[in-house]
């Protein structure tokens, strides 16, 4: 069996020490679906069932997408940076990695990341190896490079097997495009850094990531002439993670506008070194408050931000329209679930991330449901669409894929003959994880794979189900 590596932070001394196994996704055929279920040679984890409304408050970890972000930041700023509330994830392990391999010197104390001062990113030369592991992030695979482009030396990219179909030669191109000469179209593939970047005026098709947009402008100012990046094609995903991008670079001291639609132009300038404190991880809280809307309990995240550019916000009038009450409050967010789940006809484009705590809930609703707008999803960590329509008809649901979307009748869900496939993806995991709240006997075949995100999510998840009822 192929296995994955999880770095372990040593708190005490800030730096990495350590490395836990961690199983790869399954040998995959068509869709990425798993081809043999006994390949996969790990214990799967028993959902807790629900005795009742579920009903509680809960702390989430910090935003993944906030801290990739803040920590990549912090690097092209020079130092001395902090980043505190940084989740203990695999993602967030895999971006400091990335940037300790580029000379960055980071010191990790729990949650809080120490970025000292430093003259630059350093690419290989004799005697060092330069090897950035993108595992699945696309935070790393898509924000690193444009970075690296600045090291002197050579840059290696190589990922997860998964990783490897992920689309990569959009950046790639790009790159190209603004002066870098890069080795290859999609992991792996190597950079040769030249220690600077002519920058300047870039057209790309976004519309199978907004990383892609992202990448290139959170690097964008570093660069001789800064970056002005222009979409050209279908409507650009996840626009909330872009205006996210705009917005902290913005706090950052860098001039980006973004008047034109399709259209972001940063200035070449300094990234001024700051201290990033991150807010709690929404994407990640939408399925704890899903979770009441199933069982009809209430469910409160603390420390819900009054405003936020994370895309997570949008999972609020989502559970509305399933019949739920969205309460803020001093304590955080709240939702009461309601007597029966409403189907729902929604666009998710710009959250595409939600899509499987939706469809979850959807499988559930007492009338049909049509999932829209996120085509882009076949290029996740695995194809989405097809592993969510796959996994809820395995249950016994009634589901179609669409050309865009889902398309989701009322049914009777039962526990399978096999597990819930996660395909080692952290969001069908916890939409596995959900269901089972209310369909006895469920398992998932791969809950571990929540470490790319969520610290101890099994431990989280059976903390608020199992809970004394009010």
């Amino acid at each position: 069996m192929k296995v994955a590596f999880l770095h372990v932070l040593d708190r005490g001394r800030g730096h990495l020490v350590g490395r836990l196994q961690c199983r790869q996704h399954a040998p995959t055929g068509l869709h990425g679906r798993p081809r043999a279920w006994n390949d996969v040679r790990v214990t799967p984890w028993p959902a807790p069932v629900a005795d009742g409304p579920v009903r509680g408050c809960v702390v989430v970890p910090g935003s993944k997408s906030v801290t990739n972000r803040a920590l990549l930041l912090a690097a092209l700023s020079g130092g001395p940076a902090t980043v505190s509330g940084a989740p203990p994830t695999r993602d967030t392990a895999l971006m400091v990695d990335a940037l300790c391999a580029l000379g960055v010197p980071i010191a990790v104390d729990g949650e809080r990341v120490a970025v000292a001062p430093h003259d630059g990113l350093r690419g290989g030369e004799p005697g060092r190896d330069c090897t950035v592991d993108c595992g699945l992030a696309g935070t790393v695979m898509r924000f690193v490079p444009p970075a690296a482009a600045l090291a002197d030396g050579p840059v290696r990219f190589d990922g997860d097997p998964r990783a490897r179909e992920r689309p990569m030669g959009t950046v790639l191109e790009a790159l190209r495009a603004l002066g870098a000469r890069i080795e290859g179209d999609r992991l792996p593939f190597t950079l040769h850094g030249t220690g600077g970047l002519p920058g300047g005026q870039v057209v790309i098709d976004a519309s199978a990531s907004s990383q892609f947009v992202s990448g290139l402008l959170l690097s964008g100012a570093r660069y001789d002439k800064g970056a002005a990046v222009f979409h050209d094609g279908k409507p650009v995903p996840s626009l909330p993670h872009i205006a996210m991008s705009v917005a902290m670079l913005r706090e950052a001291g860098v001039e980006v506008d973004d008047a034109e639609p399709n259209t972001w132009r940063v200035a070449p300038g300094p990234v001024a070194a700051r201290d990033w404190t991150v807010e709690p991880d929404l994407s990640n809280a939408a399925v704890f408050l899903a979770a009441a809307a199933v069982t009809g309990g209430e469910v409160t995240i603390a420390g819900w931000p009054a405003r936020s550019t994370q895309p997570g916000v949008g999972i609020l009038p989502v559970l509305e329209q399933f019949g739920a009450t969205v309460t803020p409050g001093a304590d955080g967010m709240s939702v009461r679930g309601p007597t029966t789940v409403q189907g729902v006809d929604v666009d998710l484009h710009d959250v595409g991330e939600l899509t499987p705590t939706v469809a979850a809930v959807t499988a559930l609703a007492t009338t049909p449901s049509r999932l829209r707008g996120v085509a882009h999803l076949r290029g996740h960590e695995t194809d989405r669409l097809a592993a969510l329509a796959t996994e809820l008809t395995a249950l016994g649901g009634d589901v179609c894929e669409t050309a865009d979307g889902l398309a989701i009748r009322p049914a009777t869900l039962h526990a399978g003959d096999r597990p819930w496939a996660a395909y080692a993806d952290h969001r069908m995991a916890t939409a596995g994880a959900l269901l089972g709240l209310v369909v006895p006997g469920l398992l998932v075949d791969d809950v571990a794979c929540t470490a790319k995100t969520i610290p101890d999510f099994p431990g989280r998840w059976a903390a608020l189900v199992t809970r004394d009822r009010d």
